[in-house]
C-alpha cells in the first residue's frame, strides 16, 4: 500500500462527464487503445464534473499567459481493466527491452521487473478503498501544444520508466537546453496547481484533484494542522 492510499474516501457523487475536445488537443484514437486496451463502451475522456472544471479553468491560464496554446490531454478516466491491462503491458515491454524471455528469467529478475512496473503504475485493486488515481475520474496525464501544433519538449516521454519522469530532474542542470525542459515543466505545473491540481511527485505528466493523492499531498503541505486534514471526495467510478 502507498501512503496516499490510507487516505479516507467520502464519495461526493458528482458524475463522469465528457471532456469538450474542441477546448483542449485529443488523440484519437486513445493511444492505449492503439495498444490494446478495452474501455467496454466508455470513454477515456472522460473526468468528474468538478474537475473538469478545474481544467478548463487551467485551460484559460495557459491561453491567458500564451494565446493559442492549448493542454494536449494524453489520458483521463482509466478503468481498473485497462489499469490492469498497462500493467501487464508494461511488465512485457521491459521482458522485451532486456531481451529476455519470460519463462527464463529468475525470481529476482521477475521482481525487479515488477518493482520497476509499480513505480510507474498503480496497482490496479478491485478493493474500493485504494482506487488507482485515474479509475477515480480525478486524475489526468497531459502535456502542451504551442499555437504551431507543436508538443511541448519536456524532455522525457509520457509513461517513461525513467529518472527524467521525475518533475524536477532538470531543475538545477545548467545547459539551456535542460533550462528549457524545466521552464516547459513548470508552466505545465503552474497553470494546474494555480487551478487546484497537484502534481504527482515522481511523474511530470500527472495531476488529480479530489482524489487520495491530491488530498495525501495537501495534507503533507500542512503537517501542522490535523484537523484540518483532508479526505478525498472521489472514489472508483
Amino acid at each position: 500500500m502507498k501512503p496516499y492510499q490510507k487516505i479516507p474516501i467520502k464519495e461526493c457523487g458528482e458524475p463522469l462527464v465528457a471532456i469538450p475536445q474542441e477546448k483542449f488537443v485529443v488523440e484519437l484514437p486513445h493511444p492505449y487503445e492503439k495498444l490494446g486496451a478495452e474501455y467496454d463502451g466508455k470513454s477515456p475522456y472522460c473526468l468528474r464534473k468538478g474537475v473538469l472544471e478545474a481544467l478548463e479553468t487551467a485551460q484559460f491560464l495557459l491561453d491567458k499567459r500564451h494565446p493559442g496554446w492549448k493542454l494536449k490531454i494524453h489520458d483521463a478516466y482509466r478503468p481498473v481493466g485497462v489499469q490492469q491491462f498497462m500493467v501487464n503491458y508494461t511488465f512485457e515491454s521491459l521482458i522485451r527491452k532486456y531481451g529476455w524471455q519470460e519463462n527464463q528469467i529468475s525470481p529476482q529478475q521477475r521482481q525487479e521487473l515488477w518493482s520497476q512496473v509499480y513505480e510507474l503504475w498503480a496497482a490496479p485493486s478491485a478493493d474500493p478503498n485504494t482506487p488507482p488515481p485515474h479509475s477515480t475520474g480525478a486524475a489526468i496525464d497531459l502535456n502542451i501544444i504551442d499555437d504551431q501544433q507543436r508538443v511541448l519538449d519536456m524532455g522525457g516521454a509520457i509513461d517513461e520508466i525513467s529518472p527524467r519522469s521525475h518533475p524536477e530532474y532538470y531543475a538545477r542542470s545548467k545547459t539551456l537546453q535542460d533550462q528549457q525542459y524545466n521552464r516547459h515543466r513548470q508552466l505545465l505545473n503552474q497553470v494546474m496547481s494555480d487551478s487546484g491540481f497537484c502534481r504527482h511527485p515522481k511523474e511530470w505528466w500527472h495531476f488529480s484533484l479530489g482524489d487520495q493523492m491530491w488530498a495525501w499531498l495537501q495534507n503533507q503541505q500542512n503537517p501542522q494542522k490535523p484537523k484540518e486534514h483532508l479526505q478525498a471526495r472521489y472514489g472508483r467510478v
